[in-house]
C-alpha cells in the first residue's frame, strides 16, 4: 500500500470514528419482541462504527444464571463457528473463515478494518473437530481433528449414517460410522452453493424432521443491493435440497442473511435467525428470529420489518413491499445473531424448557455496543412469548471483548448448552450445577 493510500485510509477511519453523535441510540426504545420500536431512518455518508477489541478471559469464564456452571469443554480451536451434537454424544465443531468479496466503497475498507479489530489472530482451520466428554465432567478428554481440507465449513447436519457439511461453496456428504474420531475418505459433493462474490459467505444448514431434506441459508451479496441486483441471483434466501439427489428449489426469499437454521421440536417448523441491513442508524434494522413459511418473502432489499420501504433501493418496487411479511420476533438492532438452538425434553430445567437459545456475536456499526451474549427466547404453544432473557453474559468487560458467541447447540445427551466462542477459540458448556446425564439418542 502506498503512503497516499495509507493516508486516505487513516483519514477515512478517523472520520468514521468521530461520528459518535450519529451512532448513539435513542433511550427508551424497545427493539425486542413481535412489535419492535422502529425509529426514523438516520442515513450517514459513513456510518459510525465501534467494536469491542479483544482482551481475553485470563482464567475467567462467561456468566450463567444462578444454579448453572460454565466450563470450557475445549480450547485451542481455530475459529469455531457452528456445533452439532451426534446421537452418541460426540460433538462436532465447524472451524473456518470464508468470504472473498472485493471492496466496493470506501466504507467497505473502513468497515473491514474496524471489524478486523474485533477478531481473533488465529487463522480459520477449514476443518471439523470432534470433542468427546465420556465421563460428563464438562471437559473433552478427546479432541480430534475429524475432517480436514474443507472450504470455510459452517452448517452441519447428520442423518441415517451420513454427515453433511455446508462449505461456503458446496454441500458435501461424508459416510459416518458410530464412534469414529476421524474421517479420511473424501466427501461426495451433493450440490454446489452460490459462491460468486460471497459477501455473506456463511451457509447455515439443518435437516427436515423426516431427515430427507436439507435446508441451507444463503446470505445476500451486499448490504442493500449496491453491487447491482444481478449478483443477488439465488442470494438472500433459503434453499431446500433433496439430500440424496441434490435437487433444490427455493423455500423462502427476502432474508438478507439467514445465519442459523433450526427445527422447532414442538411444531416441526423451520426457524431462522437473520442479520438485517446496515447504514440506517444505530437502531435500524433489528436482527430477528422467525419461523420460515414456504414461499414467503421477507422484504430484502425493498423493505424491512414487513412494509417499511427502504429509501435507498433503486428502482423502488411497491408491489414487493406489499408482498413482504414481517418476522416473528425482533432481537435488537445489529446484535449479529449467528446461533440458534431449540431445547428438547426438559431442556435446562423448568425456566429453560420450551424455547430457543440465540448466540449474538455483537455489533460493529453503532457506538453503544449491542449483542455479545447468548439470550433465551421463551416459547408458548410453539411461538415466542415474552422478552429475551440474558443467559450467558460477561463477554464484554470495560468496552473490551473477552469472547464472542457464535453457534449454540442444546446437547440432550449431557443436558447442556454448548456455545462456540470464535474470539477465544473455546467451546463453552453450560449445565445445571447438578448436571443430569441422559441416555444417548437412538
Amino acid at each position: 500500500m502506498t503512503v497516499h493510500a495509507r493516508t486516505r485510509r487513516f483519514l477515512a477511519l478517523t472520520m468514521a470514528l468521530t461520528l459518535t453523535s450519529c451512532g448513539r441510540s435513542t433511550a427508551g426504545l424497545d427493539q425486542t419482541g413481535s412489535r419492535p420500536d422502529l425509529p426514523d431512518t438516520r442515513e450517514t455518508l459513513i456510518p459510525p462504527m465501534k467494536i469491542a477489541t479483544p482482551e481475553g478471559w485470563n482464567g475467567s469464564a462467561p456468566t450463567a444464571p444462578p444454579g448453572f456452571r460454565v466450563t470450557a469443554l475445549a480450547t485451542g480451536l481455530k475459529v469455531p463457528r457452528q456445533i452439532l451434537v451426534l446421537p452418541n454424544g460426540d460433538v462436532l465443531v465447524a472451524e473456518g473463515s470464508g468470504g472473498s468479496a472485493p471492496l466496493l466503497r470506501p466504507k467497505d475498507v473502513i468497515a473491514g478494518y474496524i471489524k478486523s479489530l474485533g477478531k481473533t489472530s488465529v487463522k480459520g482451520g477449514n476443518r471439523i473437530t470432534l470433542l468427546r466428554d465420556a465421563d460428563g465432567d464438562g471437559k473433552a478428554e478427546v479432541q480430534s481433528t475429524f475432517i480436514t481440507g474443507l472450504n470455510a465449513p459452517y452448517g452441519l447436519a447428520f442423518t441415517k449414517g451420513s454427515l453433511y457439511v455446508a462449505n461456503q461453496d458446496a454441500v458435501i456428504r461424508f459416510a459416518y460410522r458410530d464412534g469414529t474420531t476421524r474421517i479420511t475418505v473424501p466427501g461426495e459433493e451433493v450440490i454446489k452453493l452460490p459462491s460468486r462474490i460471497n459477501h455473506h459467505w456463511t451457509k447455515a444448514m439443518t435437516l427436515s424432521p423426516d431427515g430427507n431434506t436439507l435446508y441451507v441459508g444463503i446470505g445476500s451479496n451486499s448490504n442493500i443491493g449496491e453491487r447491482g441486483l444481478a449478483v443477488e441471483e439465488d442470494r438472500a434466501r433459503i434453499w431446500e435440497i433433496d439430500r440424496i439427489t441434490g435437487t433444490q428449489r427455493t423455500y423462502a426469499t427476502g432474508i438478507r442473511n439467514p445465519t442459523a437454521l433450526a427445527i422447532n421440536p414442538q411444531t416441526q417448523q423451520l426457524w431462522t435467525v437473520a442479520n438485517e441491513r446496515d447504514e440506517l442508524g444505530p437502531q435500524l434494522v433489528p436482527d430477528y428470529l422467525t419461523s420460515v413459511r414456504q414461499g414467503a418473502f421477507y422484504g430484502w432489499p425493498y423493505s424491512y420489518w414487513g412494509g417499511n420501504a427502504d429509501p435507498r433501493v433503486h428502482p423502488q418496487d411497491p408491489a414487493m413491499v406489499r408482498k413482504a411479511i414481517p418476522p416473528d420476533y425482533a432481537l435488537g438492532s445489529h446484535v449479529a445473531a449467528l446461533g440458534l438452538s431449540f431445547t428438547t425434553g426438559g431442556g435446562l430445567g423448568p425456566a429453560f424448557a420450551q424455547g430457543a437459545f440465540v448466540g449474538e456475536h455483537g455489533s460493529w456499526n453503532r457506538q453503544d455496543l449491542s449483542g455479545y451474549k447468548v439470550v433465551w427466547i421463551p416459547f408458548v404453544n410453539g411461538r415466542p412469548s415474552g422478552k429475551p432473557v440474558d443467559f450467558l453474559t460477561g463477554f464484554l468487560k470495560d468496552g473490551h471483548a473477552r469472547g464472542r458467541p457464535v453457534g449454540v447447540a442444546f446437547d440432550p445427551v449431557h443436558g447442556a448448552l454448548l456455545v462456540a466462542d470464535d474470539l477465544s477459540n473455546t467451546i463453552w458448556q453450560i449445565t445445571p450445577s447438578r448436571p443430569r446425564r441422559t441416555s444417548p439418542r437412538q
